[in-house]
C-alpha cells in the first residue's frame, strides 16, 4: 500500500501544529512527524479524501500561515520509524516513561507506553509537567479524571500514585484505544476509559481533574470541569503558553476556582487550581 506524504509548513508553529494535528487525525492520517518549522503527515493513498482535506479548519484560518506540498510514497515502516524517535524520559528521578522494547529504568514508578498515533508520552512539555504535578500530590483513595488522555500515561501515573477510581476519556478513537491498551501494558485495574468529550462528565464528579487538552477547549468546557470538581477539589490544566495564563485564570476564577501554582517547560505551562 502506498502512502501520501504531506509536508506542512506552519507559522506561528504553536498552538497551530496540535490542533492541525487533531484535525488531521479525524480525517484519517495515520502519523506525524513534527519538525521545528512544522509537521510531516502521512495517509493511506486509498484512504485520503479531499473533501474531508479541503474541511480542515486550521487551514483555513487568518490566524496561522500553513502551507503544504504532497507527495507519493512508498509504504513505511513504522514501527521502525517509531522506535527512532521514540526515547526514553525520567521525571523528577521518580517516574520513568519508556517504550516495551527499552531497558526498565531504576525508577518507582515505570510506565511503558506505545503510543503509535496519540499524544502524550512525556516528551512534549505539557505531559512532562503533569506527570510533575502528580507526583507532588497525594493521590491516595482519590477519584481522578484524566480529560483528553491521548495515551492515558496520566492516569496511569495517578493509579500508580494510589487514586482507586478513574476515567480516561478522549473524542479520538485512536486514543481511546490506545489508552486501552496502555492500560492493560502498565498492569492497571482501576482506570476506565471512554471515548468521548466533556458531555459525558454530568453526573460524575471527581476529587482530582487533570485537563491536557489546548487553549479553546479548556475555555469552553471550564464550566463542565467545574461542575464536576468536588469541594477541596484539585483542577491541573495545561496545553497552553505563558501568555494564556491571564485568560485561563479568569475563566476558572469566574467559576469560583483558586489559582494555586504553576509550572513552565518551553514556553508552555501547567497550572493548579483548588475548589
Amino acid at each position: 500500500m502506498n502512502y501520501l506524504e504531506f509536508k506542512f509548513l506552519i507559522e506561528p508553529l504553536q498552538p497551530a501544529s496540535e490542533i492541525l494535528i487533531a484535525e488531521l487525525g479525524m480525517a484519517g492520517f495515520e502519523s506525524f512527524v513534527e519538525h521545528e518549522d512544522g509537521i510531516t503527515a502521512y495517509i493511506p493513498q486509498e484512504e485520503y479524501d479531499a473533501e474531508a482535506m479541503a474541511g480542515i479548519h486550521i487551514l483555513q484560518s487568518d490566524e496561522f500561515d500553513i502551507s503544504y506540498t504532497q507527495n507519493e510514497i512508498e509504504q513505511v515502516n513504522w514501527n521502525i520509524e517509531w522506535e527512532k524517535n521514540f526515547h526514553p524520559i525520567i521525571v523528577n528521578d521518580q517516574c520513568g516513561v519508556r517504550a516495551p522494547f527499552h531497558p526498565r529504568p531504576d525508577v518507582k514508578y515505570d510506565i511503558v507506553i506505545e503510543p503509535k498515533m496519540s499524544f502524550g508520552t512525556g516528551h512534549h512539555a505539557t505531559t512532562h509537567m503533569m506527570i510533575e504535578f502528580l507526583l507532588e500530590q497525594d493521590l491516595q483513595g482519590k477519584k481522578v479524571l484524566d480529560m483528553g488522555c491521548g495515551t492515558g500515561v496520566l492516569a496511569i501515573v495517578a493509579e500508580k500514585r494510589g487514586a482507586s477510581q478513574l476515567d480516561a476519556i478522549d473524542i479520538d478513537n485512536w486514543c481511546y484505544q490506545n489508552t486501552l491498551e496502555n492500560v492493560e501494558r502498565n498492569n492497571c485495574h482501576y482506570i476506565e476509559t471512554f471515548e468521548g468529550g466533556a458531555e459525558l462528565l454530568e453526573g460524575r464528579h471527581y476529587d482530582v481533574i487533570i485537563a491536557n487538552i489546548n487553549r479553546n477547549i479548556l475555555l469552553e468546557d471550564m464550566q463542565t470541569y467545574n461542575n464536576s470538581l468536588n469541594e477541596g477539589g484539585e483542577l491541573y490544566l495545561s496545553g497552553f503558553y505563558s501568555a494564556d495564563i491571564p485568560v485561563i485564570r479568569q475563566e476558572c476564577e469566574k467559576y469560583g476556582l483558586k489559582y494555586h501554582s504553576n509550572k513552565e517547560r518551553e514556553d508552555w505551562v501547567a497550572l493548579k487550581f483548588t475548589k
